[in-house]
């Protein structure tokens, strides 16, 4: 004779509490994504599943999260999908679905995403690593989708170059060259700053698809830092790169600023309310902190800084 097992989740909790996020983390599948005439990219994503919790229910439904997420994943996986974001997306409005006392869902990802490129100098065909970032939030009132990558590269300090710009000066100086050759030197040849590992993280927002191209996301967060690294270097190239760095220094707040100044000339087709994060962190190499800057900001608002 069977039992009908007793739903304890459905049950009313000791404190009436209702929780913004409820799920599971740590969830791996391989996702793949479509290319128009290229073969598709496979990733290996991480996954958070999450539901809000009204007070008067216990727990949420885990097994059916994890239903939900399993089939939008394995439905992904073979229909090739055009964009992570997209598998967010579509896994977030199924779980809204699926779940009839909750008002909101929320489905973020993670992957590892390898780039071939050329190195600059000695261009050989190398790789680069770029971390995916990918959310979607549905409610009620239709689904938020955010698509981001999180790019490493090279920061040189302006402030630690200034000075040694000026120990140089005076040392030319007291070597008798003249003033006019003094400023063309400096001009040519960029003083030593102390560097630093940067990491820029780039996303984008906006009501359902927000129809930006992930490889000009890299591309803007590469470009906001003094210089980009490789992963292949070659003797010509660690030379390309010293210099290209510290022909452009830049403090962490430059660096932020020049990742809104490459989303409002890449990206002007955006709605006012999308919303663009940005921020910057970088290891120093002479102080034992680490620097960082960061901005949220609505594109609307974002085009009118910009443009003043």
């Amino acid at each position: 004779m069977s039992h009908q097992l007793p739903d304890v989740q459905a049950t009313s909790p000791d404190v009436t509490v209702g929780l913004s996020q409820v799920g599971v983390t740590g969830v791996d599948k391989l996702v793949k994504i479509a290319r128009e005439g290229k073969r598709p990219i496979v990733l290996t994503a991480e996954f958070e599943v999450f539901v809000d919790l009204p007070g008067w229910r216990k727990g949420a439904d885990m097994s059916r999260n994890m239903e939900v997420i399993d089939e939008i994943l394995e439905d992904a996986t073979r229909e090739e999908a055009y964009g992570v974001e997209e598998v967010c997306g579509e896994a977030a409005e199924r779980l809204l679905e699926r779940h009839d006392y909750t008002s909101r869902a929320e489905v973020s990802m993670e992957a590892e995403f390898m780039r071939r490129e050329q190195t600059p100098a000695s261009d050989r065909e190398t790789q680069h690593t770029v971390d995916i970032v990918a959310s979607a939030t549905a409610t009620e009132d239709g689904t938020r989708e955010e698509i981001g990558a999180r790019v490493t590269g090279m920061t040189v300090c302006p402030c630690s170059q200034g000075m040694s710009t000026a120990r140089a000066k005076q040392t030319l100086e007291d070597l008798g060259v003249e003033e006019e050759t003094i400023t063309a030197f400096l001009e040519e040849v960029p003083q030593p700053g102390h560097s630093q590992r940067g990491h820029a993280t780039l996303t984008v927002e906006a009501n359902g698809d927000p129809s930006v191209d992930l490889n000009d996301i890299i591309d803007i967060a590469r470009d906001s830092m003094s210089a980009r690294i490789y992963n292949l270097a070659k003797r010509p190239d660690e030379d390309y790169m010293t210099y290209d760095a510290h022909a452009d220094a830049k403090f962490v707040e430059d660096c932020v600023r020049a990742l809104a100044e490459g989303v409002v000339d890449e990206f002007d087709h955006l709605a006012d309310d999308a919303v663009i994060t940005m921020s910057q962190s970088n290891d120093e190499s002479i102080h034992q902190h680490n620097a960082h800057a960061e901005r949220i900001v609505e594109m609307g608002t974002l085009r009118d800084e910009i443009d003043n």
